[in-house]
């Protein structure tokens, strides 16, 4: 399993589990969740979490940007044009040119607004920007995100936050049976079951915040979400079993006594 690194934009990851960095009840927690987790990329909300003002406490003093990928993400963001100047801010602050882009439709369901997040790709890439784009689990949708240049491709498994687990199967499995690109479930996840459904229908990897950050022990949700992507990723290169509508004996028919 060492050799089987998670690739995005050329760079090797060993851990196929991304963690977000919001939603707990303290950075100390979020950095020690994030360090049992074993994950390499965390996701950071430019707009919500400070990077910048030095007399508030600095998440860069609890996660170090040397050892762990940050994933600037324009969370919060409702048009192109907010996205936009969040992932350059994130650039002029930090260098950061691998990004999570994230375009909302409605604060309420905050589903991907998916013409404003296509556009936002766009232009993004054309600026030299490694796009990671969520998005819905459209198939078609989700080859218009491939074709304008993204990195990966993030489809959500549910609505963010809300913990429903991965509720269209057939979608996931389409995006990635016509994709080569890195496929990560985004949003949604509620247990580590989940993850492990995502890992064994082939994804690259899964992105998960609130159901670590918001479950009754967080820290052993880490470590839980960390052993279900290894499982559901071994699972899924053993190549399961065919399914059938009958029984097959387990034991030998012949030479029975």
């Amino acid at each position: 399993m060492k050799k089987d690194s998670l690739i995005i934009s050329k760079k090797k990851f060993n851990s196929r589990l991304i963690v977000g960095t919001g939603k707990y009840k303290s950075m100390t927690e979020c950095a020690e969740a994030i360090k049992i987790s074993g994950a390499d990329i965390v996701t950071v909300a430019v707009r919500r979490v400070n990077i910048t003002n030095k007399k508030k406490p600095l998440l860069m003093d609890y996660i170090d940007p040397k050892k762990i990928t940050y994933l600037p993400n324009t969370a919060g963001c409702f048009n192109s044009n907010e996205a936009l100047r969040t992932l350059r801010l994130a650039r002029e602050i930090g260098g950061w040119k691998l990004v999570k882009l994230e375009v909302l439709g409605d604060k309420e369901n905050l589903f991907p607004e998916m013409i404003e997040t296509l556009k936002s790709t766009e232009i993004l890439t054309k600026e030299g920007f490694k796009v990671m784009v969520y998005c819905n689990d459209d198939p078609l949708m989700a080859k218009r995100i491939e074709n304008a240049g993204a990195a990966a491709i993030m489809p959500l498994a549910a609505p963010i936050g809300s913990g429903l687990g991965i509720l269209n199967k057939i979608n996931i499995q389409i995006i990635r049976n016509q994709t080569k690109l890195p496929l990560i479930v985004d949003a949604g996840l509620g247990q580590a079951s989940d993850a492990t459904i995502a890992m064994e229908l082939g994804c690259d990897g899964v992105l998960v915040n609130t159901a670590i950050a918001k479950a009754k022990k967080p820290l052993k949700m880490a470590e839980a979400f960390k052993n279900a992507v290894i499982a559901g990723r071994q699972s899924f290169l053993s190549g399961r079993i065919e399914k059938k509508l009958l029984g097959s004996a387990s034991s030998p028919k012949k030479g029975i006594i």
